[in-house]
């Protein structure tokens, strides 16, 4: 787990962007350009953070953080992320000989975090921070160390003292394997694509990092040996050393075109370069895909360091402009003036759990683009009602953690859900949208929903005396179940909701005494007599009609219906909340004429349970529920229906779409399933099952 916690913080700060806590966010107070400084030591521009070295009011050297607008023109206020000076123990930032005295070489990464190298003992190791109060992992201690590049979540660096080059990545959510150890050549990375030179002149070779294979061999054009690469989507630079040639491979062209020489910084479409001799940092536009004249965008003295990249001047090469450090030691961005490219995702680490338990867990997923981005992360229910908004925007990166909770801080219902991300680019052009879907659980049950999953369960009683619970996949059909045994003959099951806090249904049983008892929810566990119960009081046998119609008051619990076998009056039994219910209320008189009466859950998308009653003359009827207590008056489902039927049952949702389903069994046996519709009607049925007959009892 990374930044969730420290670095959203830092993003909704220091990026002065909208956080991804919701549809709402504070936004920072922003400076306009020039920024005064008491000197800069160390600069890199990435995806629209400005990380910097300066000294904190206290005058101790940090790593600073600005989050630069859209435009150029404005930045954040600065935040430290890590501590530049040296600690107690002689541990220390490493820094570089430079025109200031001595710099620290940062790398950015286009998403707010930023890598350099620390010294401990003699020995260096590459950091990443994370955010001020989080690092990531721990590389190998070598000396002579460099970052050769970041992006994204992946970094690359060389090491002096072992020859080596080492390829590793920051691990947002789940722990991966994908460090690499290989000879040092140049080498750079772009979204997962790890981009070095061959032993061919001029080509290069790609390798998928997370898989650690190669895809891909391009001839740059080349006709030297190449020393350094830069990979910026579709262009990839490279140089034959300080005074060597220089072109540009252009990926989506297939061909390559000559640039000018000297140490260079790659954007999208261009290239900056330090022209000592004339003093100026000059740009060199090639997003057409050939290379314009240069042209100067900034005045830069000489000075006395040979290369200043990262030093004195950076530039954003996600599809952003440069950033330098004046002679007055104050920061400016120049625009480049270059159309960047469509918008684009260079790499993703997507959750790809198929659940999430909202009582335990969160889903978390990473997206890095082009370029900045504005994006959005909505999350709907198996109908398709929105539960969740997520935002952001500001950074090349859309980082998605929601904890299963809604908009209202609620726990949404068990089942299926859907998810998709969209961005959009902050400047130019281009959209990326995609979605999957997501089993939410641990959240509020739905109907029959006995093992928190959001699918109802039947319960089915047999002659041995088991309880046993029917599962569903969510396709129709049941597929597993499980057993509690010990019950006794005439036991009479209510699949019921949840009547306490742990979001757990509960079962009603009415045992053959007339003693109606609550079981405790287990979420998926089995129940037997001796399990732990509570008892509802006794006398329940005055009733041949014991069935959970969903809510029916309106306070989002599932309550009792029962009809009084005397009477066939029918009567609410309202769930208190506490684990009981409140005295019976006549709602009904005299429903003689039905055979079954059934409670079915919400069945025409109001929120408010529905009751189904068929009558003598194989009429099935609705009586939808008001929200009050009480129940509309009967609307006809099906005329002629169901003579050979013994068992009907409002089982929940077992298809997965959201709508709560009718389970019903003939005398021979044959398990039908009608599909609910949501608007209160059902589909023709559907067998899923026969030999049915020797259950005692289907609930």
């Amino acid at each position: 787990m990374r930044r969730t916690t420290a670095l959203a913080a830092v993003v909704a700060v220091v990026a002065g962007f909208v956080a991804v806590t919701g549809t709402g966010g504070a936004v920072a107070a922003d400076v306009g350009f020039p920024l005064r400084t008491d000197g800069v030591q160390g600069i890199d521009f990435a995806g629209g953070t400005l990380s910097t070295v300066e000294r904190a009011a206290n005058g101790d050297p940090y790593v600073m953080a600005r989050r630069v607008s859209a435009d150029g023109s404005t930045a954040s206020a600065r935040v430290p992320l890590a501590y530049a000076g040296t600690y107690a123990n002689g541990a220390h930032v490493k820094y570089v000989p430079c025109d200031a005295g001595s710099c620290v070489p940062i790398v950015g990464s286009g998403n707010g975090e930023v890598g350099y190298v620390f010294v401990q003992d003699g020995r260096e190791s590459v950091q990443i921070r994370l955010g001020p109060d989080e690092l990531n992992g721990t590389e190998p201690a070598v000396t002579g160390a460099r970052i050769v590049d970041f992006t994204g979540r992946f970094f690359v660096y060389d090491a002096q003292s072992t020859g080596k080059q080492y390829i590793d990545d920051v691990q947002p959510y789940r722990t991966t394997d994908v460090r690499m150890t290989r000879s040092r050549t140049a080498a750079s990375v772009w979204g997962s694509q790890l981009w070095t030179t061959t032993s061919t002149t001029g080509a290069v070779a790609v390798t998928d990092i997370e898989t650690k294979k190669a895809v891909e061999t391009v001839s740059t054009g080349s006709a030297c040996a190449i020393k350094e690469l830069q990979a910026v989507g579709r262009w990839i630079y490279w140089n034959c050393g300080p005074t060597g040639r220089a072109g540009v491979y252009d990926r989506t062209a297939k061909k390559g075109f000559a640039v000018p020489s000297g140490p260079a910084m790659v954007g999208d479409g261009y290239l900056v370069r330090h022209d000592r001799t004339a003093g100026k940092l000059v740009l060199t536009d090639f997003h057409t895909g050939q290379s314009a004249a240069p042209r100067p965008v900034a005045e830069l003295p000489a000075g006395d360091t040979a290369d200043q990249r990262r030093l004195t001047w950076a530039v954003d090469k996600f599809g952003g402009d440069l950033a330098y450090v004046g002679t007055d030691n104050a920061l400016r961005v120049v625009p480049s003036g270059v159309p960047s490219q469509s918008l684009a995702k260079i790499e993703s680490e997507v959750d790809d759990a198929a659940s999430l338990d909202v009582k335990t867990s969160a889903w978390s997923s990473t997206w890095q683009f082009s370029k900045p981005v504005t994006w959005t992360f909505t999350a709907k229910d198996a109908r398709g009602r929105t539960v969740r908004t997520l935002t952001g925007k500001g950074g090349p990166e859309a980082d998605v953690s929601w904890n299963g909770r809604t908009d209202a801080g609620a726990y949404p219902s068990n089942g299926p859900h859907t998810w998709t991300l969209s961005a959009k680019a902050a400047e130019g052009t281009g959209t990326y949208t995609t979605s999957g879907k997501l089993g939410v659980s641990g959240g509020l049950p739905g109907h029959h929903d006995q093992g928190g999953n959001g699918y109802g369960e039947l319960v089915t009683l047999n002659s041995l005396g088991d309880l046993t619970l029917h599962y569903t996949e969510g396709k129709g059909v049941f597929d597993w179940k499980r057993s509690g045994s010990g019950w006794p003959a005439g036991s009479v099951a209510v699949p019921f909701g949840d009547m306490g806090s742990d979001r757990c249904a509960e079962m009603l049983v009415r045992m053959p005494g007339g003693e109606l008892r609550r079981y405790a929810g287990t979420c998926g566990g089995t129940y037997k007599p001796a399990g732990s119960h509570t008892s509802l009081g006794t006398g329940w046998n005055a009733y041949n009609v014991l069935t959970a119609p969903g809510d029916l008051t309106g306070d989002g619990r599932t309550d009792l219906l029962a009809r009084k076998a005397s009477t066939s009056d029918l009567y609410l039994f309202a769930d208190l909340g506490n684990g009981k219910l409140a005295a019976g209320k006549k709602i009904r008189s005299g429903w003689t004429g039905y055979t079954h009466v059934v409670g079915a859950g919400d069945l025409n998308g109001d929120g408010i349970g529905d009751v189904l009653a068929r009558g003598k003359n194989g009429t099935l009827y609705r009586y939808d529920g008001t929200g009050k207590g009480t129940l509309r008056e009967r609307v006809t489902v099906f005329t002629a229906w169901g003579a050979s039927y013994n068992t009907i049952v409002g089982v929940g949702d077992i298809t997965g779409d959201g709508r709560n389903d009718l389970v019903i069994r003939d005398k021979a046996g044959n398990l039908y399933r009608n599909d609910g519709k949501g608007n209160g009607s059902f589909t023709s049925r559907t067998r899923i099952a026969t030999g049915w007959q020797g259950y005692k009892g289907v609930f």
